[in-house]
């Protein structure tokens, strides 16, 4: 029996792709941030605005499901 999840190069490729969602993830979400009139960092924390927390928290959903789409394929 042979475990295909256990090959060096599986284990390489996993990490490679992981490692490029996650920086196309923050590219995308800087982006945004910088496209937005404020801060959305500043305002979310500092002044606690739960409605922007919630929009920015699905906006991190869509932009992860579509990051993922576009590696699996």
């Amino acid at each position: 029996m042979e475990l295909e999840w256990f090959k060096l190069s599986v284990f390489v490729a996993s990490i490679s792709y992981a490692l490029i969602g996650v920086v196309l993830f923050w590219v995308c979400f800087i982006v945004v941030d910088k496209l937005t009139p404020y801060d959305l960092w500043g305002e979310i924390v500092e002044k606690k605005n739960v409605a922007l927390a919630i929009v920015v928290g699905a906006m991190c959903l869509a932009i992860g499901q579509i990051v993922a789409a576009a590696i699996h394929g």
